[in-house]
């Protein structure tokens, strides 16, 4: 059973740094793209990074390059994204998934809330 769990939401300041992580397990995810998206209050759920497993190769929303970046341990099957110079704008709840093989799974979400 494929499972994709996030963790490392919570509050901070805007300005401020959080790093969520993405646990993948249940298969072999070499050939598969793994991405964050993020929903917020009253809006469609967006694309915010992914990056290709097989050879690093990654690729970012407009709105958080420079800012964010996302990356992946090989031996943990864990990806991460490290979130910088935080906004307010960047509140919502954040997800995890992955894609390949006509395949698509999600994470339950982690929530992030940057205060002004």
């Amino acid at each position: 059973q494929v499972q994709l769990v996030e963790s490392g939401g919570g509050l901070v300041q805007a300005g401020g740094s959080l790093r969520l992580s993405c646990a993948a397990s249940g298969r072999t995810f070499s050939s598969y793209v793994m991405g964050w998206f993020r929903q917020a209050p009253g809006k469609e759920r967006e694309f915010v990074a992914a990056i290709r497993w097989r050879d690093g190769s990654t690729y970012y929303a407009d709105s958080v390059k420079g800012r964010f970046t996302i990356s992946r341990d090989n031996a943990k099957n864990t990806v991460y994204l490290q979130m910088n110079s935080l906004k307010p704008e960047d509140t919502a709840v954040y997800y995890c998934n992955a894609v390949g093989e006509g395949n698509a799974y999600w994470g339950q979400g982690t929530q992030v809330t940057v205060s002004s």
